[in-house]
């Protein structure tokens, strides 16, 4: 089978390598949740697939269960009920080196196309997961559907398109000849081989399991490296079913499953740090907070490290043609699935004298409290505030939620509970609003992470500017955003962001917001600053997860 699948899917490889190329609009999965795509009965099959993994034990078939265990819980306040094998590390990681072998012997095609059809599988799966990912992060369905299905398949879809391009430039076998004399002509067979470099851990995050996960889950497995794949133990269920794809594929094709394996843990009894210092591991993925990305910094230098932290995210306002469509699109980016976004908005610096809106001025009291009129304009409607909230996903950001307010600055926008009818126990909050000075920084100088928003007097735009770009060097920063009118300004906060290591968005008013990352377009995370070492995606993601090694010998020549 495995040697049809990648003919099976060059066309979509193809128009991935164009995509990474021309940097436009391209995606290989629809994103829109539609029967008329995915089929009448998606939904309600996808649905039933999710109920039916409740209250029961995921099997996987791993080489050294020890037992089960489960400790996830719906945001939403259902019970979820599920089991997942506990592994003794001394038998699952000697298998999982064993499944290497033939894995990293097959061919760069075959290798491939194998990911590709987990991918296209993981696709027709996507309303399963959107269930998943919904009651593992609260994310509301639709953004549920398309952060944890089509775009996290694009997310793994361009990390493949990189290191496919990389390794087929390489070619298998060359005839290589040096004249020496003119009598004289040395000849050799040199054979090249893509060796990958060994046993690599994927660490999950509890707000975007696939998303973030996939891009190095299938740049390992492309460049021939078997992958344990290790979730949060809040949000375990989307992992859990893509390492199910992913080692179904694997039998189909005759190769040991063990190349993708999944290794679970509570919060009670955590192993993460364990398991990424053995000796057996070469790579590890991380996604999640400064802090234990700084842990394992600090004592996983056995491996090539790929991470993602946290970052301080800013806003500076100079000026603005339309006051009401920016309000309306920050307040989207402030409410979008209550601030539990690497890419959420935090700070918005905005001068003390205020901003330029048109042709009036507008003074800083009227640009907070035209903020504060957006969010509440879009949270009037309860239906369309629990679809744009969700809910929050661990009891420790509802506890920084009310330290934040206790911490000092002055209310803007108090944090309110939000029903869900269908789910009366879900625990949904508004976002926090609060009013503060530049020298008020120890509350404003980290992540806050969670829907509290920071809007902060400073001394002017330039003001503004000189200390995101400093946060931006001590503490990270993921994404800007600007919005101003005066070319001197725009070409100011560009040379700041630059400076900075941080991508840039300006003067967004439409339906494209700060917090939105495209595959095959934007650049997420710069490795430039503090928030994290690497980007999805780019060559350097990919190319340090393999070693070409030659053999030359002379030529057999008549």
């Amino acid at each position: 089978m495995s040697s049809h699948l990648f003919e099976r899917h060059a066309e979509t490889l193809r128009q991935a390598v164009a995509a990474i190329h021309e940097r436009g609009y391209w995606s290989a999965f629809p994103e829109v949740p539609s029967g008329k795509i995915y089929g009448e009965s998606a939904k309600a099959d996808g649905a039933r697939a999710f109920e039916s993994r409740l209250e029961s034990r995921f099997e996987l078939d791993q080489p050294g269960c020890e037992g089960w265990l489960g400790s996830e819980t719906s945001p939403y306040g259902i019970p979820l009920g599920i089991s997942y094998p506990s592994m003794d590390l001394n038998v699952l990681l000697p298998a999982a080196q064993q499944a290497t072998g033939s894995w990293s012997r097959a061919g760069v095609n075959e290798r491939t196309g194998i990911c590709l059809e987990i991918l296209s599988r993981l696709n027709r799966r996507s309303f399963e997961m959107a269930n998943a990912v919904m009651h593992t992060t609260g994310q509301g369905f639709a953004m549920a559907f398309q952060a944890g299905g089509p775009h996290a398949q694009d997310r793994g879809l361009e990390a493949i398109a990189y290191a496919w391009r990389l390794m087929s430039h390489v070619p298998d076998r060359v005839s290589w000849e040096k004249q020496i004399s003119k009598t004289h002509v040395v000849r050799l067979e040199k054979t090249y081989r893509i060796v990958p470099r060994g046993l690599s851990l994927v660490i999950g995050c509890s707000t975007f399991p696939t998303w973030n996960a996939y891009p190095g889950l299938f740049a390992n497995l492309v460049t021939g490296n078997a992958v344990v794949v290790k979730p949060s133990p809040t949000a375990v269920l989307p992992l859990a079913i893509t390492v199910e794809t992913a080692r179904e594929v694997f039998r189909e094709c005759g190769f040991d499953p063990n190349v993708v394996t999944l290794v679970v843990d509570e919060p009670k009894a955590p192993v993460t740090k364990q398991l990424a210092t053995r000796p057996e591991l070469s790579i590890i993925d991380f996604t999640g907070g400064s802090d234990f990305g700084t842990w394992l910094e600090q004592n996983a230098r056995h491996v090539q490290l790929f991470t993602e932290k946290s970052g301080v995210n800013s806003v500076i306002l100079d000026s603005v043609e339309d006051l009401r469509a920016m309000a309306d699109n920050l307040a989207f980016s402030i409410s979008l699935y209550s601030g539990q976004m690497c890419t959420k908005v935090q700070n918005i610096f905005v001068p003390c004298e205020g901003i330029a809106a048109g042709s009036a001025r507008i003074g800083f009291e009227q640009v907070a409290h035209s903020l504060v009129e957006a969010v509440d304009r879009l949270l009037e409607d309860p239906s369309r505030a629990a679809d744009v909230l969700g809910c929050i996903q661990s009891e420790k950001t509802l506890a920084r939620i009310t330290e934040a307010r206790a911490n000092g600055g002055a209310l803007l926008r108090a944090s309110e509970s939000v029903s869900i009818e269908k789910y009366p126990r879900a625990r949904v909050r508004s976002p926090l609003m609060l009013r503060v000075r530049a020298e008020d920084e120890p509350l404003f100088s980290r992540e806050m992470f969670g829907p509290i928003i920071y809007v902060i007097e400073t001394h002017g735009s330039a003001h503004s500017l000189a200390l995101a770009k400093r946060l931006a060097r001590e503490r990270g920063a993921i994404t800007w955003a600007v919005y101003a009118t005066r070319k001197e300004v725009l070409a100011e906060a560009e040379s700041a962001a630059l400076s900075a290591g941080v991508p840039l968005s300006c003067n967004l008013t439409g339906p494209v917001w700060v917090n939105q990352a495209a595959a095959f377009s934007d650049y997420h995370v710069t490795g430039a600053n503090p928030a994290g070492n690497a980007t999805f995606c780019d060559e350097a993601f990919v190319a340090p997860r393999f070693r070409i090694i030659q053999t030359r010998r002379p030529s057999r020549t008549a």
